[in-house]
């Protein structure tokens, strides 16, 4: 598949909210994102690494429709795609020496992560569906005259494997993009698929990062605690067949494309859309899976500052 060509069949991406993309791929089919890693070697130092995130540690969806809280408001991380003429708007950042510069087609009713008023992460994910660009933000707060000001903000430009400078963050703390990431209802009950790796989060990550991760946020040198980039994946002979086939849709892409470490959080929390359109009593049902259900891939060079 040549760049080019994606680009074309990016077009037929829905416009909106937690929009359909087709099946489009976001990044070149060769990313590490989209890379299988089912018969890669396990870690030397798996068991220790597994163990470090605690005993019986659940895998826990960190997105849904809300139906328990009282706010009723969806949680995870929306996005919003646009066209290539969507209006850009200036940027400022709090982090401007590791951001890249403005302007950005954000509109002014973007959505953000938790909401107006959160007091969260804050994120911001806009994909121009024409340049097939990714623009994303922390800590993001729309201003009176159109412009915006954020912790920091990333551009990818999805037809190619460029990585960020080396020690720079993104929106995200590993230096990584987002949407690549999320769990997306669009996958699960469109095209039935995930194919790419989950962004996850642990408590505890070492102060160091691996390919393809560029930044690390931590102060633990312990090696036993995971790096920033680390990938872990379903064991093999995990069986799935109890759980219904939207949880499978996540467990299959959990057994071949696995997850990768992308922020300090809860232990195992992966990463979805704020959807409505959810059924969290199935996204539950992902709990039954442990820490120990998983191993973790074999790493590659440290980088440790």
């Amino acid at each position: 598949m040549s760049f080019n060509l994606a680009s074309a069949w990016a077009k037929d991406t829905d416009l909106g909210l937690n929009a359909d993309l087709k099946g489009n791929r976001l990044f070149p089919a060769n990313n590490p994102w989209n890379q299988a890693i089912d018969t890669k070697p396990v870690d030397p130092n798996s068991t220790n690494l597994i163990n470090h995130l605690g005993t019986d540690t659940e895998l826990h969806p960190d997105f849904g429709a809300n139906a328990y809280w009282d706010d009723g408001k969806p949680f995870g991380i929306p996005y919003l795609v646009v066209t290539g003429t969507e209006p850009k708007v200036p940027m400022r950042f709090r982090y401007d020496d590791e951001s890249d510069p403005g302007p950005y087609p954000f509109p002014a009713d973007a959505p953000i992560e938790g909401g107006a008023n959160s007091k969260g992460d804050r994120h911001v994910l806009v994909l121009d569906k024409d340049r097939w660009k990714l623009y994303e933000t922390w800590s993001s707060y729309p201003k009176t005259d159109g412009s915006w000001d954020a912790g920091s903000g990333a551009v990818f430009n999805l037809k190619s494997n460029k990585l960020r400078p080396a020690g720079w963050t993104s929106a995200d703390a590993a230096g990584l993009p987002i949407l690549p990431g999320l769990v997306r209802y669009d996958e699960v009950y469109i095209q039935h698929a995930i194919n790419h790796a989950i962004r996850f989060t642990v408590e505890d990550t070492r102060r160091a990062y691996i390919y393809p991760a560029r930044h690390f946020a931590s102060d633990i040198t312990s090696k036993n605690a995971l790096p920033m980039g680390a990938r872990l994946r379903l064991k093999a002979d995990y069986d799935i067949s109890g759980f219904e086939e939207p949880a499978q849709v996540i467990l299959r892409a959990l057994k071949k494309y696995g997850m990768i470490v992308a922020d300090n959080g809860g232990n195992l929390f992966i990463s979805g859309t704020a959807d409505e359109r959810w059924d969290d009593d199935l996204l539950n049902t992902l709990k039954q899976v442990k820490n120990t259900d998983f191993e973790v891939v074999k790493m590659g060079k440290l980088t440790t500052q």
